[in-house]
């Protein structure tokens, strides 16, 4: 009888070792997605503070062009809400959904901005649009590196989420949905960073 009772007390806590483990596992995965999503963060932020800039240069060779600026400026704000919903619950798949549609969007306004621009050899010429330029194409590899690692970090998460037995548990530790990807609306701007040349 004590034999057998030892048996039972040893699987009741392998058990309960192996669920903490499952749990300490999500735990840490979710983390991990959520730090990556703060590193998407601090990049997006460095891009979306270089656009009024940007604006504001052209706006000295491009009067004409108002609604392209206009444009710009209202994908920068509708982004800037995206990065805000994003940020306060990266787990949150509408937000993220919603952030890579306004980052898509500000990609688009980037890139009709660019095509004006091209039109413009003294603006294309002028030092300060030489420099912003360098800086938005670094900012935006950074980015996409970002976005990666974010990316391979979601993976990992749902891929352990949905594992069996942790799909069982999941939801009873609190990690009921998969987590998102953060994909730009515009299937192009996946692939490649836009490219701004002035």
């Amino acid at each position: 009888m004590e034999l057998s009772t030892a048996v039972i007390l040893a699987i009741v806590l392998l058990s309960l070792f192996y669920l903490v483990a499952i749990y300490n596992r999500l735990v840490a995965l979710r983390n991990r997605f959520r730090n990556a999503f703060a590193q998407i963060e601090v990049q997006l932020k460095r891009r979306h503070d270089l656009i009024p800039n940007l604006v504001e240069i052209a706006k000295r060779y491009l009067a004409h062009e108002r609604e392209t600026l206009e444009a710009v400026v209202a994908a920068r704000q509708g982004a800037v809400a995206g990065l805000a919903r994003a940020a306060a619950n990266p787990a949150n798949p509408a937000a993220i959904t919603g952030l890579g549609q306004a980052e898509g969007a500000l990609t688009g306004a980037l890139g009709r901005l660019n095509l004006v621009v091209e039109a413009y050899p003294d603006l294309k010429a002028d030092a300060n649009m030489r420099q912003l330029h360098e800086e938005l194409a670094s900012t935006e590899n950074k980015v996409a590196f970002a976005r990666q690692s974010f990316n391979d970090e979601v993976m990992a998460y749902n891929t352990y989420r949905q594992s069996f037995p942790q799909h069982l548990l999941a939801g009873l530790f609190g990690h009921g949905e998969d987590a998102r990807w953060l994909e730009f609306a515009d299937s192009a701007a996946i692939q490649q960073a836009p490219k701004v040349s002035f």
